[in-house]
């Protein structure tokens, strides 16, 4: 997923965040490999939306947005 060429628009806040992190997941496929730790498949995912600028100035939040949204759809 590359963010830039997604044509839609980035915003510093957790929702913008948060959208673009349930695309990279899915965009990942991570949710059926059980070999791989959920921070190492947070961390693959914020790979692919490295350039978001709410994860830029918030890693802590972003974090713990990406687990909220984990376990609020039953990613893992």
């Amino acid at each position: 997923m590359n963010l830039e060429a997604s044509g839609e628009n980035l915003y510093n806040n957790a929702d913008s965040f948060a959208m673009a992190f349930d695309a990279a997941w899915k965009d990942c496929n991570l949710e059926n490999n059980k070999d791989i730790k959920i921070d190492e498949k947070i961390e693959i995912t914020f790979e692919k939306i490295k350039n978001h600028p709410f994860l830029i100035s918030n890693p802590i939040q972003s974090k713990n947005v990406a687990l909220f949204r984990i376990k609020l759809l039953g990613l893992v």
